[in-house]
C-alpha cells in the first residue's frame, strides 16, 4: 500500500528512523527533488493516533514542500521530518543528535528546519550530527526564528487578496478572524492591529487567545466558533485540514488567506466548494512561504534584506496566480498547481541539456 500511495503522487522517498535509546521515532519523507535537494521542517506531535497517520501527514506535508519551493522560485524540492512524540527533557540531547544522524545519511538529498513543535533548539542539537540543517541560532550564522518573515509574508499575501477581493489593498477597517494564535499568527496579528485590522481570534490554548486580546484589543470566541464570525477574511494558522465539509457552509468571509499548512481537507473538492461559495482561496503554500524563503536564504549566507526583498515578492506570485486563475476558469489552487508544476518542468528540462 505504502508504494502504492508514492507512486500515486511521485514520492522518492520514505525513511523511518528508530532509536530505541531515546525512543526516537521519526519519518522523513522526500518527495521530489527536481528542482535541487529537498528543504522542509522538522514536526514533532503527541497526537497521532497511529503509523499510518504521521506517515500521511509526512507525505502530505513533503508534497506541500515541493510545491511551495517551486512556487517560491527556488532552487530546492520538498521533503518533510514527522516525528511521532517529544522526548523526555533528560534525553532531549540523545533524542534529536540520534536525529541529526539519520538526516546525515541522505547526504544532502534534505535539509530539515524548524516547524510545529521545534524550535532553534532543537535544530542546534541537530546540528550537532549535521549540517543538512537550517534555523539554527542567529550565533551559528543563520536566520535564526523564521516566524517574524514568515508572518511578514502572510501579510503581504492578505493585502494582495484584498486586492483581489475588494476595492483596494488597505487592510483598515476589515475584519480578520484568526485561527490559531501561536508565534507566527501572533505576528500577523502585530502587523494587522498596526494597519487598522479588527481581529477576532480563537486558540485551543486560550493564554495564546489571551495575549493577542490583551496586546490588540481582539475579540476572543471558542474555537468552534470561529467559522461562522462575521468577518471579511479568515485566516487559518492552526493545523489542516480546518476547511471542510463541516467548517466551510459556515463561513461568511469573502477571502481566506493563511499560515497553516493543508487547510483544505480535500484539495479539489473544498477548493472548488468555496469558489462556488464567492469565497476566494489564496493557496496556503503560497501564502506562508516567507519561512522557507527566509531558511533557503542560509544555503546562500544569510542576508536578511535579500531575503525580505525576496519574501515581497509573494504579492506579484499571488497576483499572477489569481490572474492564471482568472484567465483560465480554475480554483486558484489548480493555477498554483499548475504554476509550480510548469516551473519543475522547465527547469527539468534545461537540467537535461547536455552541455
Amino acid at each position: 500500500m505504502i508504494f502504492e500511495t508514492m507512486e500515486q503522487k511521485d514520492y522518492e522517498q520514505l525513511v523511518f528512523c528508530q532509536d530505541e535509546v531515546t525512543g526516537l521515532k521519526a519519518i522523513i519523507c522526500i518527495h521530489d527533488t527536481t528542482l535541487g535537494p529537498a528543504l522542509g521542517g522538522c514536526r514533532v506531535r503527541n497526537d497521532y493516533e497511529s503509523e499510518e497517520e504521521a506517515i500521511e501527514d509526512a507525505m502530505n506535508l513533503a508534497r506541500g514542500m515541493t510545491y511551495k519551493n517551486a512556487a517560491a522560485g527556488l532552487n530546492l524540492g520538498g521533503g518533510k521530518t514527522v516525528v511521532m512524540g517529544a522526548p523526555d527533557k533528560q534525553n532531549e540531547e540523545a533524542f534529536y543528535r540520534a536525529l541529526g544522524r539519520y538526516v546525515n545519511t541522505l547526504n544532502g538529498r534534505y535539509y530539515t528546519a524548524e516547524d510545529v513543535g521545534t524550535s532553534e533548539h532543537e535544530m542546534n542539537l541537530i546540528y550537532k550530527e549535521t549540517p543538512y540543517v537550517c534555523g539554527t541560532s542567529k550565533s551559528f550564522g543563520s536566520a535564526g526564528n523564521p516566524s517574524p518573515m514568515t508572518a511578514y509574508g502572510i501579510y503581504i499575501a492578505l493585502k494582495r487578496t484584498v486586492a483581489e477581493k475588494f476595492d483596494g489593498d488597505k487592510l483598515e477597517g476589515k475584519t480578520v478572524a484568526v485561527q490559531g494564535v501561536g508565534h507566527v499568527s501572533y505576528e500577523l496579528c502585530r502587523l494587522l492591529n498596526e494597519d487598522g485590522v479588527k481581529l477576532i481570534v480563537t486558540d485551543i490554548n486560550k493564554d495564546n487567545a489571551q495575549r493577542a486580546v490583551d496586546d490588540f484589543g481582539a475579540e476572543f470566541v471558542e474555537p468552534d466558533d470561529i467559522f461562522s464570525v462575521d468577518a471579511d477574511i479568515f485566516a487559518p494558522c492552526a493545523l489542516g485540514g480546518v476547511l471542510n465539509d463541516d467548517t466551510i457552509p459556515q463561513l461568511k468571509v469573502k477571502a481566506v488567506c493563511g499560515s497553516a499548512n493543508n487547510q483544505l481537507k480535500d484539495e479539489d473538492k473544498h477548493s472548488k466548494m468555496l469558489e462556488e461559495k464567492g469565497i476566494l482561496y489564496a493557496p496556503d503554500y503560497i501564502v506562508n512561504s516567507g519561512g522557507v524563503i527566509n531558511t533557503a536564504d542560509e544555503l546562500n549566507g544569510y542576508n536578511e534584506e535579500r531575503a525580505k526583498e525576496s519574501i515581497e515578492n509573494i504579492d506579484q506570485i499571488l497576483k499572477h496566480i489569481f490572474d492564471i486563475s482568472s484567465e483560465h476558469n480554475e480554483t486558484p489552487l489548480e493555477a498554483s498547481q499548475h504554476f509550480a508544476e510548469t516551473r519543475m518542468k522547465q527547469i527539468s528540462h534545461i537540467k537535461d541539456i547536455r552541455k
